[in-house]
């Protein structure tokens, strides 16, 4: 029997990275499987920029779903919010439908870590799936991904505006100022995100936000967004920051308020 041959496979998250990373290699790799693991609390503006991705570049991507939904697995967890520390999100939404998706097959997956990044490590632990990372192979940073993005006319999802990382729209890792962007931008996925913390039948207090819930952080609307336009004024004005650009600088700000990296899965 003929061996199969090896997949390519590369993760979409809606972000930059992963989204430049395509641009990259979509025309030296044909074969090449697009995913996105679509936990179907997603930001609408990432829906669109997926089709935005599939339009321009002409590929097709897979929309990969856990069997069951962030409700099932929030009750399997006895009602206890994912967390930095706890992302059983990650992986019971994306990890192991991508490892579905894969099955057996020898596969080698492209990850979109920029060679100025700090960080390494693969969502899968599976032997089958072999991880490499074209940007830290070629020595491409940031600037080269933007780069990318605007010369293909794709250019970045229009979150940007205000978040600094793609994910569920309940996603633990948002800044505070994220999540009153949220409530100002989607102020109905903002009630939601608001009723998976209220709703507990036991009556447990579980929070999106470290320390508080998410109706006492929007009653301090008005000083967040002070401390935030203050933040980027300051970084405007170090050495370099008026060459900064909005994506910088909101990296930059989350990098230091968010204690933890983000899943990998959801935010490249």
């Amino acid at each position: 029997m003929a061996q199969s041959a090896v997949r390519h496979i590369l993760g979409l998250s809606g972000g930059k990275d992963s989204t430049a990373l395509a641009i990259l290699l979509h025309q030296d790799i044909p074969e090449m499987e697009y995913f996105f693991c679509d936990t179907h609390k997603e930001l609408p503006e990432t829906y669109e920029y997926l089709d935005r991705i599939k339009a321009r570049l002409g590929i097709k991507i897979h929309y990969l779903s856990a069997q069951r939904d962030f409700d099932h697995w929030l009750t399997l967890h006895s009602g206890y919010l994912p967390s930095p520390k706890r992302r059983w999100c990650t992986e019971q939404m994306k990890i192991r439908p991508l490892e579905k998706f894969v099955g057996d097959d020898d596969a080698i997956s492209y990850i979109g870590i920029r060679a100025d990044e700090d960080r390494g490590g693969y969502i899968s632990t599976k032997s089958n799936i072999q991880p490499v990372f074209p940007f830290k192979e070629r020595g491409l940073v940031k600037q080269d991904i933007l780069d990318l993005l605007e010369d293909s006319g794709i250019g970045l999802p229009d979150y940007y505006r205000w978040r600094s990382r793609s994910g569920c729209f309940f996603c633990f890792f948002q800044r505070k100022y994220e999540w009153v962007k949220l409530a100002e931008e989607h102020p109905d996925l903002f009630a939601e995100a608001v009723r998976y913390e209220q709703e507990h039948k036991d009556g447990r207090q579980y929070t999106w936000a470290d320390g508080e819930t998410l109706l006492e952080l929007l009653e301090r609307k008005e000083d967040i967004i002070a401390h935030h336009e203050k933040s980027v004024a300051q970084q405007k004005a170090a050495p370099n920051g008026q060459s900064l650009s909005l994506v910088d600088i909101l990296d930059d700000l989350f990098d230091e308020e968010v204690d933890g990296l983000p899943c990998l899965a959801c935010h490249l």
